[in-house]
């Protein structure tokens, strides 16, 4: 099965790249909202963070107050190093048991934020990175989450950068709003089944 995975800072456009994807009829793996889900629904997990962070980032009613953790993870590096290890041997075993489930799917299409930084570029046969310039992510992120400047610019600091996305990718998609992005999604899609065939 040909793994393919997608990547790209917050506001670059990875998702909207995934989507396209999904109209093409490919089944995708969103690990970041995954990953939240597990947060909220694995009891294993569930007990790991509550005994790392505090029992107070859950409440019976809500679960994960996801306010709470983004405040101590986004200014701390080294604690939002403890939650992604806590996290992503989590959604790694959850992406093997939705892979088999996959499998008629011509590929696969893996979308992590942290593809890299988490390990998860090891499962994946080819990656595609999606870029755009900062203040456009910005911008984005900023009318997308309502959020100040401030709280987007300390996310991208927590991020590997684009340039050293980029080499350590096979492809790159520009959404920048001026190049195209479906083109771009359909030359690697037709890329893709040609592998896939050579696979076969």
């Amino acid at each position: 099965m040909l793994i393919i995975g997608v990547t790209g800072g917050i506001g670059s456009g990875k998702s909207v790249v995934c989507k396209i994807f999904e109209r093409l009829g490919i089944a995708v793996y969103n690990a970041d909202t995954e990953a939240k889900n597990l947060m909220n629904t694995d009891t294993a997990l569930i007990k790991e963070i509550k005994k790392q962070f505090g029992a107070n980032m859950y409440s019976a009613k809500e679960g994960l107050n996801r306010k709470k953790m983004a405040e101590v993870v986004f200014k701390n590096k080294e604690q939002l190093e403890k939650l992604n290890n806590l996290v992503h041997p989590f959604v790694k075993k959850h992406f093997q048991k939705w892979k088999k489930e996959n499998m008629n799917s011509k590929y696969l299409v893996k979308e992590a934020a942290i593809l890299f930084e988490s390990g998860a570029d090891e499962d994946c046969d080819r990656i595609v990175t999606v870029v755009a310039p900062n203040d456009l992510r910005i911008k984005r992120v900023m009318e997308r989450d309502e959020v100040t400047k401030e709280r987007v610019e300390a996310i991208m600091k927590n991020q590997m950068s684009s340039t050293e996305k980029i080499k350590r990718s096979d492809f790159v998609v520009t959404n920048d709003n001026q190049y195209l992005v479906i083109p771009q999604v359909l030359e690697l899609h037709e890329s893709f089944l040609k592998q896939y065939k050579d696979y076969r």
